[in-house]
């Protein structure tokens, strides 16, 4: 099984390309000389954010203050840039794992490749075929790539004021006007 391991990495962000609607987003990482993309899902990106932001906040809550974890994003520390190019995409995406290494004070994030148990259950997991992104980060870092990573979600299509799902720019049909276009 492939390991891309950034312990730490110069460089960890979510990222998208193409348009509002049509999407694809991305993890990448880059150290020296090495530069890893993987492809998953809006949701996996947003559930991922949530996740480490909890996970912090419970590490400077359980420490009362005394871990080396920001409370808050540090001011300055967010990264703002694109994904860097070439983007070719490693994997895709299917399980993540995400825990706190309290010897070494970084939060680890595994990403896998999708499986064919991740499609089908009934299947039998061959997890270690499967290729596998890992990445150390400092609580600050930490901190950063959420915070980005929760606006990169909420930067998409604006909500329709009446149904709640997405507008495209040429609008859409809401449920809750009888099937009109908005």
């Amino acid at each position: 099984m492939p390991v891309f391991d950034y312990d730490p990495p110069e460089r960890f962000v979510a990222g998208t390309v193409g348009e509002p609607g049509q999407r694809t987003f991305f993890l990448q990482a880059r150290a020296t000389g090495r530069l890893t993309s993987v492809a998953l899902e809006k949701t996996q990106v947003a559930a991922l954010a949530e996740r480490v932001g909890e996970l912090l906040d419970e590490i400077v809550r359980r420490s009362g203050g005394a871990a080396p974890v920001p409370a808050m994003t540090a001011s300055g520390s967010q990264d703002t840039g694109p994904l860097d190019v070439p983007i070719e995409e490693e994997f895709r995406v299917g399980t993540m794992s995400l825990a706190w290494d309290g010897e070494r004070d970084v939060v680890v994030i595994e990403c896998f490749e999708v499986s064919e148990e991740d499609i089908d259950p009934e299947l039998p997991d061959l997890s270690e075929d499967r290729n596998l992104l890992r990445v150390s980060l400092d609580g600050t870092a930490a901190r950063a790539f959420a915070a980005r990573a929760l606006a990169l979600v909420a930067a998409g299509r604006p909500p329709c004021p009446f149904c709640a799902g997405p507008l495209d720019p040429e609008g859409h049909v809401c449920p809750r006007a009888n099937g009109y276009r908005r």
